[in-house]
């Protein structure tokens, strides 16, 4: 089937292309890599180095960073997270192979909806995460959908290699098919000649299949220089069993607050698109809302859930509300004016609502100045609800239906913009968000270059002294002292004696380090309190992203005789 393209399709693209590349690009680096990104970025670098280490099941970001590293002669922040950021900005095409299906606009629109989510901004300015298998999976399926074989198998390939979070998406998908199957046996959901033309018997598997196995033995081995990866590649499939062996603290609501904060507008969107499309039989919205409520089922049921695992549910959220958009963008000549008031209105009138909601951080719970801002919020919304029934009742319902999407689509575009600047981490790590990994390092900056500078004073070298450290499980620590040599060993195993130039430990009084040492103490791995938050810290987050914090902390011990102060042994 083909679909007919309009003017400036491909520029309006490219800009999506753009739009992705900033967001997902822009101070890549300045945050510190995680314990969950660092151990990836670690074994990455020793291949670069020529070492062997053991892999995680996640091949292909390890495989391919390893490059990257090897071309730069080092690792750095922004490197190990330069795969991920490139591939998510590519997510963008995917509505391309699907245009067919959802029409060009819709996916045009889509395509901006993917640039702009804060979830998959957040997911691509991460290492080693989902974002791989979402962007592989769903080229792999739009070549397949295209009848391109080789480049289905290739991507597929790539899709094998991306990690655990790729079982999650096809389990995801295979249960929609199959629900989608039972539906279509009892009452179908479009006619036999509007039914894309995907049957198996139409697709070539064999030149899939060749693809397929070639990029396996050479990407997936990276040319046969890292045979394990293939072995880390089939890593991934018990490490997805794990996480439904694993319990998580983070609880099945917040999954569904994610999606109010960072998605209003396609929640909003998604939501009328799916009454509608399930009261009028759609054939395009049905198997969307399927794969949407699979996916959130999947997300939350997973014992060991976190937000990232709504990634494979923003897809066909996004695709539902850039469905429903596209029904409201067309407007008759002689609607444009009232359109164009009720726009302003709800604009207007969801301004006011925000700015009162954000006036409630600053009071107290119980003041009655809190209670008149509560139900002055209560009474705005009220009244932009009479107001829009207003509107249908003296003009029409499509105006006030277009108007009040549009005036929404404003308002909750702006949040949503404002989310996603969040989650790329331009606010500052000190505005902490939901789509962020855990425990992110505080001082890992401040660390490194205190360990520099001081063997820089003490051996005019500031990489030359090894570190030593003591008692502590942390590959995000490891990463910061790349650049020095760095010995991991047990607490019960710390030789004083054999004196080395620096020690980290945690945060413990050693009289054995204190009598030949200087300490300086640092914040590590930093955690917002999400769990033990009240009700108006929630508030206070959502209006202002601040929300207590609390920190491990760490001591960083330097030998004395380092310091330029240090006196000289009497002989």
């Amino acid at each position: 089937m083909t679909y007919r393209h309009f003017k400036h399709e491909g520029w309006l693209y490219a800009l999506a292309f753009v739009l992705a590349i900033a967001l997902r690009f822009i101070q890549l680096g300045a945050m510190p890599l995680t314990d969950a990104e660092a151990a990836p970025a670690l074994q990455a670098l020793h291949i670069a180095q020529g070492l062997k280490p053991a892999l995680s099941p996640h091949p292909l970001y390890i495989l391919f960073t390893s490059v990257l590293f090897f071309l730069y002669g080092g690792g750095t922040d922004f490197l190990a997270r330069f795969f991920p950021a490139l591939i998510g900005s590519l997510l963008v095409f995917v509505p391309l192979f699907f245009a067919d299906r959802i029409k060009p606009r819709p996916s045009l629109i889509l395509a901006f909806f993917i640039a702009l989510d804060p979830g998959l901004v957040s997911l691509s300015r991460q290492a080693a995460s989902p974002i791989l298998a979402v962007t592989f999976l769903l080229f792999a399926w739009g070549f397949f959908a295209q009848k391109r074989a080789s480049l289905a198998g290739f991507f597929a390939a790539l899709a094998l290699l991306s990690g655990p979070s790729l079982w999650a998406g096809i389990l995801g998908l295979a249960i929609t098919w199959a629900i989608l199957k039972g539906l279509n046996s009892r009452r179908p959901l479009q006619p036999a000649s509007e039914t894309p033309d995907l049957q198996p018997s139409t697709f070539n598997y064999q030149p899939s299949t060749i693809s397929l196995v070639a990029t396996l033995l050479t990407i997936g081995t990276l040319f046969f220089i890292v045979p394990n990866g293939l072995s880390a590649a089939l890593a991934s499939i018990p490490a997805y069993i794990k996480a439904w062996l694993t319990d998580s603290d983070v609880p099945a609501s917040r999954l569904f607050f994610s999606l109010l904060i960072y998605q209003p507008l396609g929640f909003l969107l998604a939501v009328i698109a799916i009454i509608r499309g399930w009261r009028t039989g759609s054939r395009r919205i049905i198997p969307l809302s399927i794969w949407f409520l699979v996916s959130l089922l999947l997300a939350i049921f997973v014992p060991s859930r976190q937000v990232s695992d709504l990634a494979w549910a923003l897809i066909p959220l996004w695709a539902m509300a850039a469905l429903e958009l596209t029904r409201n963008v067309d407007v008759f000549i002689e609607e444009r004016n009232e359109v164009a008031g009720v726009i302003f209105l709800t604009a207007f009138i969801w301004t006011f609502t925000w700015l009162d909601f954000s006036g409630l951080v600053w009071l107290p719970a119980n003041s009655q100045e809190y209670v008149m801002r509560f139900w002055l919020l209560i009474g705005s919304l009220f009244l932009l609800i009479m107001s829009l029934l207003l509107v249908a009742a003296g003009w029409s319902i499509r105006i006030a239906r277009i108007g009040g999407i549009w005036g929404l689509a404003l308002a909750f575009g702006v949040l949503g913009f404002g989310g996603a600047l969040g989650t790329a981490g331009l606010r500052g790590m000190s505005h902490p968000e939901l789509w962020w990994p855990a425990n992110i390092p505080a001082h890992a900056d401040l660390l490194e270059s205190t360990v520099s500078d001081i063997s820089e004073w003490g051996l005019g070298d500031d990489h030359a002294a090894p570190v030593m450290i003591v008692g502590l499980d942390s590959s995000a620590l490891e990463w910061a002292l790349r650049e020095h040599q760095v010995f991991v060993v047990d607490a019960s195993r710390l030789d004083i004696s054999s004196a080395p130039y620096f020690v980290v430990t945690p945060f413990q009084d050693n009289p054995a380090l204190s009598s030949a040492y200087r300490g300086q103490d640092f914040i590590w791995r930093q955690t917002p309190l999400w769990n033990v938050s009240l009700m108006q810290d929630w508030i206070r987050w959502v209006a202002l992203r601040d929300m207590p914090q609390t920190g491990e902390t760490i001591i960083l011990w330097a030998r004395d005789d380092l310091f330029i102060d240090s006196v000289p042994p009497q002989q």
